[in-house]
């Protein structure tokens, strides 16, 4: 399996929940700078290569990871282990911004497994 990120710094993309931005990229991390709309939330999903940690920089919203819902508001911080299923939603009237930080040896967007999504794209 190739190793490291397929992500470059700028790398950026518009979804049907809001955009997300890439800011820097290392060995086996990316960091990226996500925004939730208000009302919106990302896919019930899982990484089979990479960690994640976000942390809330702005707005309001809730993190469910293996079925547990955590608050995500200004410098909450939450974990989502390798494997773990996951989903954030904005749940306030402005939007959500957190920075995701991914650890792993594959870093790329082809490493999203849907579960259940919002925006049909199973």
């Amino acid at each position: 399996m190739k190793s490291g990120s397929l992500y470059k710094v700028g790398d950026n993309d518009q979804r049907p929940w809001g955009t997300w931005h890439v800011l820097d990229i290392g060995d086996h991390h990316v960091v990226k700078r996500i925004v939730v709309n208000p009302g919106e939330r990302l896919s019930l999903q899982y990484h089979n290569h990479r960690s994640e940690r976000w942390t809330a920089v702005s707005g309001q919203g809730i993190a469910e990871i293996d079925g547990t819902e955590h608050a995500l508001q200004l410098g909450h911080t939450v974990d989502i282990p390798l494997k773990a299923t996951h989903r954030v939603s904005c749940t306030g009237d402005k939007p959500l911004v957190f920075i995701e930080i991914q650890y792993g040896q594959l870093l790329d967007e082809s490493d999203i497994i849907r579960l259940s999504d919002d925006y049909n794209r199973i």
